[in-house]
């Protein structure tokens, strides 16, 4: 047991005495208000190396939390990413630029594939309504 200890006590003098290969970022700026009576909270956040994050929110009236934010790092090509954001009751929004599209479709839908579509339609309503009379 001594052993370990001495070993712990040596690990920890020579780790000091090496150099940061990552040393600690500074923070610029950070502010954050707890809710308050009404549910507000929000949080504001700048570090040295360009990372930036801030939100906003309350309380929902049926459980959770509705927020509005932005953060923002900066890239290896020396670009800004940039994300704002609302989550809600309709989950996560992210909106950016860094974000994927969706292809737009390829060609208009042919009319008698609409056509046949509202045929299955109508024959589905059809046959709920036979199965109820039943």
């Amino acid at each position: 047991m001594k052993i370990a200890v001495v070993l712990a006590l040596l690990a920890v003098a020579v780790a000091d005495k090496l150099p940061l290969t990552n040393p600690p970022v500074a923070i610029l700026r950070s502010s954050q208000v707890n809710p308050d009576e009404n549910g507000a909270h929000s949080s504001d956040f700048e570090a040295e190396n360009g990372i930036v994050f801030q939100f906003s929110g309350k309380e929902a009236e049926e459980g959770g939390a509705n927020m509005v934010g932005y953060f923002s790092y900066p890239q290896e090509d020396g670009s800004l990413a940039e994300v704002k954001f609302v989550a809600d009751e309709n989950g996560f929004q992210p909106e950016s630029s860094l974000l994927p599209v969706a292809p737009a479709f390829p060609h208009p839908i042919p009319q008698f594939v609409l056509d046949q579509i509202e045929f299955a339609r109508l024959e589905d309503e059809r046959k709920a309504l036979e199965s109820q009379e039943e």
